[in-house]
């Protein structure tokens, strides 16, 4: 029996709605929990599968776990294991990350690679060469990467060819538990990269610069507990304020650093809105017709990636033509063949999609392929006219926390219900 996501369109939204913990923040935070014996509280924790399977990660390694809703306590006394296979990394990608953590305080990994999905591939490379230019011995067998260093790692000095999150990740969580000064030059300068800086130095370690291409890590030989709170999620805030403007609404995103998102507010103004932004809150409102734009994909602080999905979906109403080029990962439009189906106009070639505006999106019967695609699918069906059926919702609960709730607050009618018409549930109505 399968779920799927059932949304009448048609209404503008309008209200205030609080953004979770960011998944993406969360995620590299809780896998520097491998770096100390001792525990490390951490508030603002989104419900979500991918921190649920993150934590089934830690536990294999003897991390042991307590939870309330929102919060997290976790403590890794001893390295029971120092293994992630393949059905973990597969099922989450960002698994890939422990492998710093784990050669760092436990000298050896075995970890699987993630290799690609249905947004592209997702090369790990750069993560390899970084550990091996730290002293580690790295072999890549049958789909899986072997790693020792019975001596420890050793600082260094890591040109990254770009600025890879995940890559700028592993090499802060290792050297934070490397004796020696380690320096990352062409370091990824988003606002997760610093959350995880933020904990390591709460940890008693010191890392410099995070936030900028140049960052460096003071190595200590032991780290200890902290209790942090996890960063409000950018991305979420950026699909409710994408929603409002598909449906001529006004809503107000609140639990969120306006700095963290980065270029997507100036697109935002491009496109008509009246953006207003707070210490702790960004809000749109309609002001007529949406304006085309033409905008590029790009490392922080541009146009995220994870963002130009729901953008689409937006676009597809506005006035004009509208360029989306996707500089981040290729093969990433997969949703853009989904929103035609309900009406809109987008010719994809390559790394660029054309977005020709249509009047008008209706309710049609949609399949989501990953996170964003499915939060693209939820925006083009709560502006569309008529039902929409969004299916394979499982993407959703990765990425986005009590999402049925949150749209239902802010005017929209969403529902989760079963395939088998004789037994249906309704959430978030």
């Amino acid at each position: 029996m399968s779920e799927f996501i059932e949304v009448i369109g048609g209404s503008p939204l309008s209200g205030t709605v609080t953004v979770g913990g960011a998944k993406n923040g969360a995620l590299p935070m809780l896998m520097a929990s491998i770096l100390t014996a001792e525990q490390i509280q951490y508030d603002n924790v989104p419900n979500l599968e991918d921190i649920n399977l993150t934590v089934h990660l830690l536990e294999q390694f003897g991390a042991r776990v307590e939870y309330v809703p929102g919060t997290l306590k976790v403590s890794v006394p001893e390295l029971v294991a120092t293994e992630a296979s393949y059905s973990l990394v597969k099922a989450l990608r960002a698994s890939f990350w422990v492998l710093g953590p784990l050669l760092a305080r436990g000298g050896a990994a075995r970890v699987a690679l993630p290799g690609g999905d249905i947004i592209g591939a997702r090369p790990v490379d750069m993560h390899v060469a970084a550990l091996s230019q730290m002293g580690a011995d790295i072999k890549v067998k049958h789909g899986v990467v072997y790693a020792t260093a019975p001596d420890g790692l050793r600082p260094a000095r890591i040109q990254l060819r770009s600025p890879s999150v995940g890559a700028t990740h592993q090499v802060i969580m290792a050297a934070a538990l490397t004796r020696g000064i380690t320096t990352i030059e062409g370091a990824a300068r988003e606002p997760e990269v610093v959350a995880l800086a933020d904990l390591i130095n709460s940890m008693g370690g010191h890392v410099e610069g995070a936030g900028t291409s140049s960052i460096t890590i003071f190595g200590k030989e032991s780290l200890g507990g902290a209790h942090v709170r996890v960063l409000g999620d950018r991305i979420e805030a950026g699909t409710y304020l994408l929603a409002a403007a598909a449906t001529r609404g006004s809503v107000k995103a609140q639990g969120i650093n306006p700095a963290h998102l980065g270029g997507f507010l100036d697109v935002l103004a491009d496109m008509g809105l009246s953006v207003e932004c707070g210490d702790d809150y960004v809000s749109v409102a309609s002001r007529g017709t949406l304006k085309a734009v033409s905008v590029s994909t790009a490392p922080f602080p541009g146009l995220a990636t994870d963002l130009q999905a729901p953008l689409m979906a937006t676009l597809s109403l506005a006035e004009g033509t509208s360029r989306i080029e996707e500089n981040i990962f290729e093969g990433r439009f997969g949703h853009a063949s989904e929103l035609c189906r309900m009406g809109a106009k987008i010719e994809v070639s390559e790394r660029t999609a054309i977005i020709h505006g249509v009047e008008r999106l209706t309710g049609a019967p949609v399949e989501a392929f990953d996170i964003r695609a499915a939060a693209a699918l939820v925006i083009g069906g709560v502006a569309a006219e008529g039902v929409t059926h969004i299916f394979e919702p499982q993407h959703i609960r990765r990425g986005y926390e009590y999402l049925e709730a949150k749209f239902s607050k802010l005017g929209a009618h969403l529902c989760c219900r079963v395939a088998d018409a004789e037994d249906f549930s309704f959430a978030g109505c």
